[in-house]
């Protein structure tokens, strides 16, 4: 019997947010309201696809991206990872979008997700997560953080995976230092600050184009998307990073050859991270630590 994956709708300052629990705690849609009607800010789901890469949104946790080598060894402990996407090789995003969340509603404009995981597919984690998303004039706040419930201590990551409608005249702007290349896999070889035409970030680039699924170094936070069809500009801060004012911060860029969205990603390490000398941006976390990543998504009419 299929499973009926329902829509719950949030609807305030002139928004709505649908979110679908039962489907990996992800997002229908996110919608702003105009007077020719609904316009997407994320490419919205379907409403029957389970393929959750036809969701609007998730969240990445307890890791960003993948993981080779098969899993990973921390303190002396080898903890095996098995894949979890069909197509992938590799384990990938995490096992939070892949279980069912609990849904709540504490304000008007607020919705909240909760998913307690326990080695989930034989996995090492056992963790608390909380997703949260509040309405507001302008915009979107949205947290997701992470809570280490296990004994031993553990490396997380965190991470959002929002799709993007994509038009002609799409532009992309972010200041980054570098970028991650990659084989085929696409697993990370080599960085490099001389970026490849058409990636460069920094002067705005054209989410049109060849393949770019990398990670980005030295963020400073803040993004920006423009869609000039729309008259309308979307601004994504991480203002952990950015308030700081180090251009620590990574980011991840999915610009497929074809079809209608883009991915532009916030996350707290970069791609394999866990095989990286140092552990890039990952963090250890004992019993009862968390670690939480905060986006503000303000949006603005241009002429």
């Amino acid at each position: 019997m299929t499973q009926i994956h329902t829509i719950h709708w949030l609807r305030h300052a002139g928004q709505q947010l649908g979110l679908v629990p039962s489907l990996g705690g992800g997002v229908a849609a996110w919608q702003l309201a105009r007077e020719q009607g609904l316009l997407d800010l994320w490419r919205p789901w379907d409403g029957h696809n389970t393929d959750l890469y036809s969701l609007a949104s998730f969240a990445m946790l307890p890791w960003s991206n993948r993981i080779s080598a098969g899993g990973f060894e921390h303190n002396g402990q080898n903890h095996p990872m098995a894949p979890n996407r069909v197509g992938e090789p590799y384990p990938i995003h995490g096992d939070g979008w892949l279980q069912p969340w609990a849904l709540t509603q504490p304000a008007p404009d607020t919705l909240v997700m909760r998913l307690e995981s326990h080695h989930f597919d034989d996995n090492p984690y056992d963790y608390h997560a909380t997703q949260t998303f509040q309405l507001r004039e302008g915009g979107l706040d949205q947290t997701v953080s992470v809570t280490h419930l296990g004994e031993a201590p553990l490396p997380y990551g965190l991470g959002l995976h929002p799709w993007f409608p994509r038009t002609p005249q799409t532009r992309l702007q972010a200041a980054v230092q570098g970028v991650w290349l990659s084989g085929a896999d696409p697993l990370p070889t080599a960085h490099t600050a001389d970026f490849p035409a058409t990636w460069d970030l920094n002067q705005g680039m054209d989410v049109n184009g060849t393949l770019v699924d990398n990670a980005f170094t030295g963020w400073s936070g803040l993004g920006r998307i423009d869609w000039p069809e729309q008259q309308l500009q979307l601004e994504m801060r991480v203002p952990d990073i950015h308030d700081r004012g180090q251009d620590d911060g990574y980011c991840l860029l999915y610009r497929p050859p074809a079809g209608p969205a883009f991915c532009f990603e916030p996350v707290t390490h970069p791609i394999d991270a866990f095989h990286q000398p140092g552990q890039p941006g990952l963090r250890v976390l004992r019993t009862g630590e968390s670690l939480s990543l905060r986006v503000q998504w303000r949006f603005q009419t241009t002429s």
